[in-house]
């Protein structure tokens, strides 16, 4: 346990070390899904990556800090912001799979008009994106992920010290690939309901090109929602596994991000 004197001779010297350490752990949290949005006050983000910054001063071996006012003070807290967003980039493009797929599902089934507020974000978004977006947020709690990622984040100053390092261009480069992994796997979370989907617009085109005199409207929207309904709730088990999936994904990509060297 590091012991940190708050004697008047020291004070501004460690009031320094504690607001540069928690410069990663408050970018993080602005770019975390799970603290990031409006729902939490600024302040109360401002006050826990102080809280972060402390804990991390008191237990983590950490390097001398650079001095404060100077050129390599500035590029330090550049690669503080940097690590930060990055650690917490990577977790909202986890909660931005199961979005993806509810749009793709929403736009098939007819849905897309049907908006509610998102909580997250106070923004309007897709109604069914709002409920993917609570399924994976209460399989991201119950599993401990937070935790996981919190052990991440405090991790992430003995495997890349508070300036000490450059941030590399591989690093980057594989966040960009993490967002490929994204899509296809949002892809395969509305694959099977978008498969019963197209299923029936198939038969209702068939049906109406045998009956021209029926509505095709009247006909093929009841059909596509009703179908959709029954095929989520049948393919709700595999939905679930691939949102746990992308979850490990994006503990494993942010682990991955914070070695030291490319992989």
């Amino acid at each position: 346990m590091n012991v940190l004197d708050f004697g008047f001779g020291s004070i501004e010297a460690q009031l320094w070390l504690i607001a540069f350490l928690s410069i990663r752990c408050g970018a993080a949290l602005m770019a975390a899904p799970m603290i990031g949005g409006n729902a939490v006050p600024v302040q109360l983000r401002i006050l826990l990556s102080l809280v972060l910054g402390y804990f991390v001063a008191s237990w983590v071996p950490i390097a001398p800090s650079p001095p404060m006012m100077s050129i390599a003070a500035v590029i330090a807290v550049l690669h503080e912001v940097a690590v930060g967003l990055m650690l917490g980039f990577v977790l909202q493009l986890a909660f931005a799979i199961p979005l993806v797929a509810a749009e793709q599902i929403a736009g098939t089934m007819g849905l897309a008009i049907a908006t509610s507020i998102d909580p997250a974000s106070g923004a309007q978004s897709g109604a069914l994106g709002t409920f993917f977006g609570l399924v994976l947020s209460l399989l991201f709690y119950a599993t401990g992920a937070h935790l996981l990622w919190f052990e991440l984040l405090t991790e992430s100053y003995r495997l890349l010290p508070a300036g000490q390092f450059a941030f590399g261009a591989w690093r980057a480069e594989s966040v960009v690939m993490f967002f490929g992994y994204g899509l296809a796997t949002a892809a395969a979370i509305a694959l099977p309901v978008v498969l019963v989907l197209l299923l029936v617009q198939v038969v209702t085109g068939l049906i109406a090109r045998s009956a021209p005199s029926l509505n095709l409207f009247a006909l093929g929207l009841p059909a596509g929602v009703l179908a959709g309904i029954a095929a989520m709730i049948i393919a709700l088990p595999m939905m679930t596994g691939q949102m746990r999936g992308a979850i490990t994904a994006a503990l494993e990509q942010t682990e991955a991000l914070l070695q030291p060297e490319a992989p």
